[in-house]
């Protein structure tokens, strides 16, 4: 008896491993970064070392009736402008799927981050290595850039956060809605000294300053897309409760033969701290073929900040990509930003 019950056991346990997936993935990146910026801030070189490496956890099991369960957790370490980032292990997503529905909670992917067409299709979804600011976006103007959810590689991100997609056909739609509470204040409490035997003042704790309150953030996003032939609209916005981060995101992508193009507009609201000063942002991307394995990418930005001059204008860069195979390419790529800030990177991808 006892060995058909270890035989029935041992049995439930292998389908149980059987349905379940465990997955690891990521990539590795290395390259050199000159940015001009760098220049202005005392003991830092110019030209510096950008490197990643992001290893990727991916676990899912499947219900008798079809219903996914998983999570995504990331591992990941990075350095870039001299600065060396301490390893770090992420907040991790959770989701539910069935069909076209997908139900995630915790670390959520977000609607703004998840608009079709808003980032570039390169390795660093921006231009060279690492991205270099993100000044492609639409959504980044002035100081203001990714102030909206989106799933967070080092930190908790939305870690109170929730979110629905749905996909059918042509269609898909993505809900998300995020709270952050706030932090109540704190007195300062004054240092606590005493006079020893000698006269000299010693302090046995220092002075702590008071922390102001802090108020809680409420983030409700939406993006919808829609595919028709070889192109693709899209609509996102934002609405939250903490000034400047309402925001309208729509594109359209699509193939011309000789050129795959993306445009691409934001009307970001409330902007530098003022009630009606939105910020308007127009970006204009291609991508070419050069060849069987060689990729260009370039883009063009103009963004209308009157209110703050060191952004206002046009931005844009230049992203070659060279596919050596086996999941390695060599990326290189020039951004000259609208605040007359130059950037080179080159280096390599490497995924696994």
């Amino acid at each position: 008896m006892k060995k058909v019950l270890f035989a029935t056991t041992a049995l439930i346990a292998t389908a149980g491993m059987a349905a379940a997936d465990v997955r690891l993935s990521g990539y590795g990146r290395f390259g050199l970064d000159y940015n001009e910026a760098n220049g202005a801030v005392a003991g830092r070189s110019e030209t510096n070392l950008t490197t990643r490496l992001r290893v990727q956890i991916d676990a899912s099991t499947e219900t008798d009736g079809g219903v996914k369960f998983g999570a995504r957790y990331r591992i990941q370490g990075e350095q870039r402008d001299g600065v060396a980032g301490a390893g770090a292990i992420n907040g991790a997503r959770f989701y539910v799927s069935s069909g076209g529905f997908t139900l995630g909670v915790g670390n959520i992917i977000g609607a703004i981050e998840g608009a079709n067409g808003l980032y570039l299709p390169t390795s660093s979804a921006g231009t060279g290595i690492d991205g270099m600011g993100f000044h492609s976006l639409p959504t980044n103007v002035g100081g203001s850039y990714f102030n909206w959810d989106a799933y967070s590689s080092a930190g908790a991100g939305a870690s109170n956060g929730i979110e629905v997609m749905y996909k059918a056909g042509a269609f898909s739609g993505h809900l998300s809605f995020s709270t952050t509470n706030g932090t109540a204040a704190v007195a300062a409490i004054p240092a606590v000294t005493v006079v020893d035997s000698g006269g000299d003042t010693v302090v046995l704790s220092p002075a702590v300053p008071a922390v102001a309150a802090t108020n809680g953030r409420d983030r409700l996003a939406l993006n919808v897309s829609y595919t028709f032939g070889d192109w693709t609209a899209a609509l996102a916005m934002q609405d939250s409760d903490t000034l400047g981060e309402d925001k309208i995101y729509v594109s359209v992508q699509g193939d011309l033969g000789v050129a795959r193009v993306m445009l691409g507009y934001a009307s970001n609201k409330d902007q530098n701290g003022t009630v009606g000063d939105d910020v308007d942002k127009l970006r204009l991307a291609g991508a070419f073929d050069l060849g069987a394995a060689t990729t260009l990418v370039a883009w063009v930005a103009n963004e209308d900040n009157p209110n703050a001059p060191a952004t206002d204008g046009t931005s844009y860069g230049l992203n070659v990509s060279h596919d050596l195979g086996g999941g390695v390419t060599l990326d290189g790529g020039f951004v000259e930003h609208s605040n007359n800030n130059t950037q080179f990177q080159v280096g390599a991808y490497f995924r696994f």
